[in-house]
């Protein structure tokens, strides 16, 4: 199968990704603040940018959408 799809299209979708994120990884600033948080979730742009990380996926979602962002789950 070789059909050409234009991904460009989904630019326009406002998609974003949200994705669970230990808090063992992020830095010790970070970590401070979480009061005794283990995972959090983080909302990226495709191109891997970090837009936002919450306490909850529910929340990524909430906030996608305010946003008028499409909210995606990585795992």
């Amino acid at each position: 199968m070789h059909t050409k799809y234009d991904f460009n299209e989904f630019e326009d979708a406002k998609i974003v990704y949200v994705r669970p994120v230990a808090a063992r990884d992020l830095p010790e600033e970070v970590q401070e603040q979480l009061d005794g948080l283990e995972t959090l979730y983080a909302v990226h742009r495709a191109d891997g940018e970090r837009l936002a990380l919450v306490k909850d996926r529910a929340l990524a979602f909430v906030l996608a959408r305010q946003n008028d962002l499409a909210p995606v789950t990585v795992h």
